[in-house]
């Protein structure tokens, strides 16, 4: 089993930026990726983007790309997510989450099954 702690997040006016981070621990040697979803209020879990954890292939929502980047650092076993040019619409709680199974690609909730708790990322127009 994988235990992931998430920080960050916090309150930014809309352009700031803001960067979070989730420390795995437990059965790491097992994780073939990370990521990192968000939900809205009154919206459904969606996906952010996600790193392959051997090869550093990242995936991500379109209306993230070049705004957002996702890292890892594996010796520290940590997924960062590095958010710029933060629009009002990205206010969501952040979930970070690992994957112990092989896809050809990682965008939907139920490849993930291990979750963080979330961390609460609030964009102020």
């Amino acid at each position: 089993q994988v235990r992931l702690v998430a920080s960050g997040g916090g309150l930014v006016q809309a352009g700031g930026s803001l960067s979070l981070s989730c420390t795995a621990s437990g059965r790491t040697v097992g994780i073939y990726a990370m990521g990192w979803f968000r939900q809205a209020q009154g919206n459904e879990r969606e996906f952010v983007s996600a790193i392959r954890w051997r090869s550093g292939i990242i995936y991500e929502r379109e209306s993230v790309k070049g705004r957002f980047t996702i890292s890892r650092d594996q010796a520290k076993n940590t997924v960062y997510l590095q958010m710029k040019s933060l629009k009002p619409e990205d206010t969501a709680v952040y979930y970070c989450a690992a994957s112990s199974s092989y896809y050809t690609e990682y965008d939907a909730k139920s490849q993930f099954d291990s979750w963080g708790q979330g961390t609460q990322v609030t964009v102020s127009s």
